[in-house]
């Protein structure tokens, strides 16, 4: 049988494509899930799924076609079966995710949200309406700054939960802004005129821990030469945010759910409860409900934190950001917008950001420090920079000779390698030390470093 295709799009024509010989659904109206497109340029699009097995990508012979151009040609694999939905992601340029985790293969409950570049897509059970979140006016809320559909639709969630009083947890990678958003929070609510507190519990000596969140009376240990008040008290009228909460040990878990459930604290060595009037912004880059299949956090401490949850999405999920976030950097150190070449933005807006914003922002500051005649040797940055000498051409070379996308991806490879190699040997092998001059988690350098296959056997 020939293969039909059926438009479900716009009027300008540039519309997603589905095989309908592929989606029996269209012709049947008995089907158990759709799949809603929240985000991207198909935003509001809906294709019904039946059983069946769907290949989803930016390719014109996909299943599902997305022209988002952050969405690999065979990005996603859907299997619908009578029980259940199976993604597997082939192998992406820029991965798949499933409420802000990369996965390669995973079993998707209806209700959940995959995101494939720069688009959001939602598995709906049958009957169920799709309603996307409305889109902020704002470019900015607070110190975050963005005009994307994901960073518009975070704003509209803040401006709603700044007002309220419940706690918060804010979930995201590094760099991806969670303190200023905690911030954010704090300014645009009630409690604004009062204390803004930070405690960062992943610099906090575990000894310290308590003393640092609850405070201490005099004598209770050696060097408490006298009464402290504690965080929760610091904050009283205001807002105390928790960041790193994840590397919370777990037996100081219990005594945070008390202090959080009662609003009362007791310092170490007092017999007596202060009362305390806080809003407790929590923040984490881990994944908290993995952490608590694991038992490496409490379960009914995450549901304590977690009334209200915001989820920052990474810098190469909202890749349009990148000329908005350049210019914000360009303002705060009072230099104008033409202090970068447009050669070097278009450098800067190619390059995937493994540290987000917190690594655009270094770079951005080194470049305007040094020059842009330095560009090729500050490592941060991701200009082409010629390969190791037994490469017998340049990946410049090799790169213009191929079309626009592979050309890029070709460019992108060859800085990640050649920048990693660099990194490696200045840092000596240390994974520790090189991911804080990188910027990025030691996670993420481990992976990106068992890629190009230069890890070593260093902590």
């Amino acid at each position: 049988m020939l293969c039909t295709v059926a438009s479900l799009g716009d009027e300008d024509g540039d519309d997603a494509l589905v095989r309908t010989d592929a989606l029996p659904a269209l012709r049947s109206p008995r089907f158990r899930v759709k799949l809603a497109v929240l985000s991207g340029p198909d935003a509001g699009k809906t294709y019904p799924l039946a059983p069946g097995r769907y290949r989803v990508g930016s390719e014109a012979t996909s299943d599902i076609v997305l022209p988002d151009r952050s969405v690999s040609r065979q990005h996603l694999v859907l299997e619908v079966r009578e029980d259940g939905v199976r993604a597997v992601d082939p192998g992406s340029r820029n991965g798949s995710f499933c409420e802000g985790m990369r996965f390669s293969e995973l079993e998707v409950r209806p209700g959940a949200t995959l995101t494939l570049g720069t688009t959001e897509l939602k598995l709906v059970p049958e009957g169920e309406k799709t309603r996307a979140l409305p889109l902020s006016s704002r470019s900015s809320f607070g110190g975050l700054v963005g005009n994307s559909r994901r960073m518009r639709e975070v704003f509209t969630l803040l401006e709603r939960l700044a007002q309220g009083e419940s706690d918060v947890l804010i979930q995201g990678e590094t760099g991806t802004g969670k303190e200023l958003c905690a911030e954010a929070i704090h300014t645009h609510g009630m409690r604004s005129k009062g204390p803004f507190v930070i405690a960062d519990l992943a610099g906090i000596p575990p000894q310290l821990l308590e003393s640092e969140l609850f405070g201490h009376v005099k004598g209770a240990f050696t060097g408490a030469h006298g009464d402290r008040a504690g965080a929760f008290e610091r904050a009283h009228g205001g807002t105390l945010f928790l960041d790193e909460v994840g590397e919370l040990p777990l037996e100081v878990q219990p005594r945070l759910l008390r202090v959080l459930e009662r609003r009362q604290v007791k310092r170490v060595g007092a017999n007596d409860y202060r009362t305390f009037h806080v809003r407790v912004v929590a923040a984490t880059h881990q994944d908290l409900e993995g952490a608590v299949k694991q038992g490496r956090f409490r379960g009914d401490l995450f549901h304590r934190l977690a009334v209200l949850r915001v989820v920052l999405p990474p810098l190469r999920e909202r890749p349009d950001d990148i000329p908005l976030l350049i210019d914000t950097v360009l303002a705060r150190l009072g230099k104008p917008p033409s202090a970068l070449s447009d050669v070097t933005r278009a450098l800067l807006t190619q390059y995937p950001w493994p540290g987000n914003v917190r690594e655009l922002r270094n770079v951005v500051d080194r470049v305007v420090s040094l020059g842009e005649e330095a560009l090729p040797d500050i490592p941060d940055v991701p200009a082409p920079v010629p390969p190791p000498e037994d490469d017998s051409e340049s990946t410049q070379s090799l790169a213009l000779d191929l079309p626009f996308k592979e050309a890029k991806e070709r460019l992108i490879e060859g800085f990640e390698r050649d920048y990693l190699r660099n990194l490696v040997e200045r840092c000596e092998g240390n994974v520790s030390r090189a991911a804080r001059e990188a910027g990025i988690d030691r996670v993420y350098l481990r992976k990106l470093l068992r890629k190009h296959g230069l890890e070593s056997g260093g902590p």
